[in-house]
């Protein structure tokens, strides 16, 4: 298990951006792919974006969000811009140990952080 611990959630206008931020505590950290999910109420735990052996992101934050990651401080980045209402959510930070496969599901990722909460207001 990688001990995931985000951080940068907040609450912003409509069309601001955000960055957060996922501190792993795993020392071969550049072999693991790494993702950002989102929660919102009443839903199941949704994709965001992944970095594996290339990245990823879901048709909904395309061109408006970016992961990144630096594997000299075993960080990865989620940088949002021109932010909706609709991004409101928990987001998580997760990993696995395979970066090739199956990217964007949630099932597939064995350690998770606690989440932090995005709010977006109009």
């Amino acid at each position: 298990q990688v001990q995931l611990v985000e951080s940068g959630g907040g609450l912003v206008q409509a069309g601001g951006s955000l960055r957060l931020s996922c501190a792993a505590s795993e020392r071969t950290f550049s072999g693991y792919a790494m993702a950002w999910f989102r929660r919102t109420p009443g839903k199941e735990r949704e994709f965001v974006a992944a970095f594996g052996w290339s990245t990823f992101y879901a048709d909904s934050v395309k061109g408006r969000f970016t992961i990144s990651r630096d594997n000299t401080k075993n960080m990865v980045y989620l940088q949002m811009r021109s932010l909706r209402p609709e991004d409101t959510a928990v987001y998580y930070c997760a990993a696995k140990r395979e970066i090739y496969t199956n990217l964007s599901s949630a099932t597939e990722y064995h350690s998770w952080g606690q989440g932090t909460q995005v709010t977006v207001s109009s």
